[in-house]
């Protein structure tokens, strides 16, 4: 099958590079270098002749405290009109099925119970709101282009950035953590599951799905974890979580606070799927590649 990837230089796209070449697929590698500034008016056309299935990964991603004076415009610039464009393009040009990796922002920051794909949205910031509105355009070319909407939770895994390769770092250093009092629940999903996943989605049924590891944790047992794999003291401690969340809001960390004492799960459910790694085996991975030199 001939793969096109975009993001192809990201933390999810190197990956899934590997994974399809292993699985016998012929791939296309899309970067920024190669295809440009994405938006409305971008040309995909160069690169589309002879694609069967189109994984949409290119994104402006998520940033915690965003600056910018009109964050929505520039998400929906890319995210959602960029988005657009290419499925357009992939329409016009007679590609079987497109393949968007969005997230499970779409669904909102808490969840009382499992999310699936019969949950209504509620995004609530700009990136998940681009997100959405980008699966809303996606839905209307489900007639003429086989569509498939996955919403992973927050994926960890070799290469991992941002506030998960900023814990395991507190967590090396011994720094003590207030979380041993959070009884919360979160779904993740390993780099391996997720390119599975979407390896999955090239064939499986179109539609919406939210793969996870189907294994939730708390935010004390991700630490747990994290400190048996670097083989550190697990140095938690407890304090309310109703406190943490007052001082979030003292300090402008509400939304990270949050995070880390909120739950936020989602069913994992495909069809015919399931997860081949292990949430333990998926965060002995991430800890040796966060140790070798």
């Amino acid at each position: 099958m001939n793969v096109l990837v975009t993001g192809a230089s990201g933390f999810v796209g190197q990956a899934l590079l590997t994974r399809l070449e292993m699985a016998g697929h012929r791939v296309s590698a899309i970067t920024r270098s190669l295809i440009g500034d994405i938006n409305g008016e971008t040309n995909w056309r160069a690169h589309l002749s002879g694609i069967d299935v189109i994984v949409h990964l290119a994104a402006r991603v998520h940033v915690m405290q965003d600056t910018a004076d009109d964050p929505l415009s520039l998400y929906r610039t890319v995210n959602t009109e960029g988005t657009i464009r290419l499925a357009k393009t992939a329409r016009e040009l007679n590609v079987r099925r497109f393949v968007f990796v969005s997230s499970v922002k779409v669904n909102g920051e808490r969840s009382d119970d499992h999310l699936t794909a019969q949950d209504p949205a509620a995004p609530q910031d700009p990136y998940a709101v681009s997100k959405w509105e980008a699966e809303q355009a996606l839905i209307q070319m489900n007639s003429d282009l086989d569509i498939v909407r996955l919403r992973p939770p927050l994926v960890y895994g070799p290469n991992v950035r941002g506030n998960f390769r900023r814990l395991i770092k507190l967590v090396d250093k011994g720094i003590p953590l207030p979380l041993a009092s959070v009884r919360n629940r979160r779904s993740f999903i390993s780099l391996a599951n997720l390119t599975d996943a979407i390896c999955w989605s090239l064939t499986g049924p179109t539609g919406l799905y939210l793969p996870s590891d189907k294994d939730d944790q708390s935010t004390a047992d991700l630490i747990r974890a994290i400190a048996r794999s670097l083989d550190r003291p697990q140095r938690l401690f407890p304090f309310p979580p109703t406190a943490l969340a007052v001082a979030g809001k003292m300090l402008r960390k509400a939304n990270a606070v949050d995070r880390l004492i909120g739950t936020l799960t989602v069913d994992g459910a495909l069809p015919d799927w399931s997860p081949p790694q292990s949430f333990e085996t998926g965060i002995n991975q991430t800890i040796n590649w966060y140790r070798a030199p």
